[in-house]
């Protein structure tokens, strides 16, 4: 099931241009399972867990196109064309880790439950130099539209303790 689930973002990264990276990869999915699907792109599997990020260095190193980072994504100064998460955290705060990673013309992913708020989502997204959210097949697309504005991202912590919100 993991992995049917990990592969509905296939399409939707197929799509879009640029490496990609995994942030919260813990168990591999769907970074792994991304990276299968498609050989010809380098896939960077973010974790903040040195024993996850180890798991996973000895799971994706019969892979080519996977790397492996052990850092939190406030932290990371390298840019990618696509970054996802699923069951990272709330997708406000997900948002916000995944957007500054992303350069212009790129895209965050979300794999969604059914109650998210898109369009409480979509403002988000906005505040941090995105689009509109657009959702394909339960995964949710923030098109990367503008540079992310200056104080983003901010501090380890800050994300999940203050939570961007429509109200900003």
């Amino acid at each position: 099931m993991l992995v049917e689930d990990a592969l509905r973002g296939v399409e939707v990264v197929r799509g879009l241009d640029g490496p990609v990276v995994d942030v919260g990869s813990g168990n591999g999915s769907p970074g792994i399972p991304l990276a299968v699907s498609l050989p010809d792109r380098e896939v960077t599997l973010l974790e903040s867990n040195r024993r996850k990020a180890e798991f996973l260095e000895r799971a994706g190193q019969e892979l080519a196109n996977v790397r492996v980072v052990w850092g939190r994504a406030e932290e990371q100064e390298e840019s990618f064309g696509v970054a996802l998460a699923k069951a990272l955290a709330p997708p406000p705060v997900a948002l916000e880790w995944l957007l500054p990673l992303v350069v212009e013309g790129g895209a965050a992913v979300l794999w969604l439950a059914s109650s998210v708020d898109l369009d409480e989502l979509s403002r988000v997204s906005e505040q941090l130099g995105g689009s509109a959210l657009e959702e394909r097949n339960g995964l949710a697309v923030a098109r990367k539209i503008a540079p992310t504005p200056a104080g983003f991202p901010r501090r380890p912590g800050m994300a999940r303790k203050r939570p961007l919100s429509s109200s900003q």
